[in-house]
């Protein structure tokens, strides 16, 4: 059982994971009124997804780099008030080429403060627990697609997508308070003589950070390659009406919220398993998806199971980084974000080339098959590389696994190497 303490330690990460979701998310179900507010075309205006996403992958190993000398506290406190700070910008930036600086911006902390945050919440349980702990932060994210999106769609529907943007800074705010009261001063603490930046960088040289990086960013450019554009799709292919995006979009923060705590009780027992089966269940969803999208029962069913699938591989992700950066996990862990973000701008802008191409809003849902089947096919070739170093490498590092790689045993089974990560 966790402590008070815990509890109320990983219930405020969750309260910023839920503004960073919020934030991060309801540009899917208002991305039509943005591009007719800055007189834009709907492709164009998904530009703002991508440069969000892109300002993540410069922030999360830049920012990171900066403060990891720095209390873990104090870095969640500044991360997350930056991110306030942004998203009030964007709500005032006049023109499209302010607010693209200005979601610029906003994805700068993002995941410097996700790595920060699965740091300190991996540390306040045993080893056993610590993906489920970590998947409690992550848990504010999903939330904030049931909660969050929905409400703040509504809102935008109503009185314009700016206001949309100041609700968020203002419920990052609510963060940087909730993360000042709760999370304990001396979590995670950090030693002088033990971290530096060359030590963060040194996790990189092992392939096996890479697979997992790649794994991540491939299978989240699936996802976003489709949802990036769901509110087109669904009201120009499905017909539903404008208003039905905010109940769809629920449906999409039920599926990321059910996969990521289902992933998350499942890859402390299965990683290799989950991650295997999560994915191939991805790439299964988007192919029917190009079928379902016509039928308003169908697309709505297909919503929900989407990111569910491909949430559920991410506890073991962000848990497998952890651990293979060893004790240096601060720019390992927030580069499982930056992976994420840039299969964010890679499924949104590839997902936008496919429209702009004349293909239609259901395309989308092409492009995100082709990227998870790269994944896979990425997954396969991570499987033989781990098998050749366990054959060249001393059996007590033979347990040393990314989540990808280790799906096969020398034998090519999963349960052998289940057997192997248990």
């Amino acid at each position: 059982m966790l402590s008070g303490d815990a509890r109320r330690a990983l219930l405020a990460l969750a309260v910023g994971g839920f503004a960073i979701g919020t934030g991060e998310f309801v540009m899917l179900g208002l991305l039509p009124q943005v591009a007719s507010d800055l007189s834009v075309s709907i492709p164009r205006a998904g530009e703002l997804i991508s440069v969000y996403a892109l300002g993540v992958v410069v922030g999360a190993p830049l920012l990171t780099a900066i403060s990891v000398r720095y209390r873990r506290k104090t870095v969640l406190l500044v991360l997350m008030s930056w991110f306030a700070a942004g998203n009030l910008l964007s709500a005032i930036a006049p023109t499209f080429g302010l607010v693209m600086l200005a979601r610029f911006a906003s994805g700068l902390p993002h995941g410097a403060f996700f790595g920060a945050g699965a740091v300190v919440a991996g540390s306040l349980v045993d080893r056993a627990r610590s993906n489920r702990a970590i998947s409690v932060m992550f848990a504010g994210l999903t939330v904030a697609n049931i909660i969050g999106v929905p409400l703040t769609t509504i809102l935008g529907q109503h009185t314009g997508w700016r206001a949309v943007y100041a609700i968020v800074g203002l419920i990052g705010l609510l963060a940087v308070l909730a993360v000042a009261l709760a999370v304990p001063g001396d979590v995670a603490p950090v030693r002088a003589d033990e971290v530096s930046l060359n030590r963060e960088l040194r996790a990189f040289a092992k392939p096996e950070v890479w697979l997992v990086l790649g794994v991540a960013m491939l299978g989240g450019g699936g996802l976003f390659a489709t949802f990036s554009y769901i509110a087109p799709m669904m009201t120009g292919i499905a017909h539903y009406a404008d208003s039905s995006v905010t109940w769809l979009l629920v449906l999409f923060g039920l599926g990321m919220t059910v996969g990521n705590l289902a992933g998350a009780r499942w890859s402390d027992r299965f990683p290799a398993r989950t991650l295997v089966i999560s994915m191939v269940a991805e790439m299964v969803v988007a192919l029917a998806f190009l079928v379902a999208d016509h039928n308003r029962y169908t697309a709505a069913l297909v919503i929900f199971l989407f990111p569910m699938t491909a949430l559920a591989g991410l506890p073991t992700l962000q848990g497998r980084v952890i651990e293979l950066a060893g004790g240096a996990p601060n720019l390992a862990a927030a580069s499982i974000q930056a992976a994420f973000n840039v299969a964010n701008s890679l499924g949104a802008y590839l997902g936008g080339l496919a429209i702009s191409a004349g293909y239609g809003y259901g395309s989308p849902n092409a492009v995100a098959a082709a990227l998870i089947g790269i994944g896979i096919f990425l997954a396969i070739a991570a499987v033989r590389v781990e098998q050749r170093r366990r054959r060249s490498v001393p059996s007590a590092d033979a347990t040393d696994m990314v989540g990808a790689a280790a799906i096969l045993e020398s034998d090519g089974s999963i349960e052998g190497c289940e057997r192997i990560s248990a």
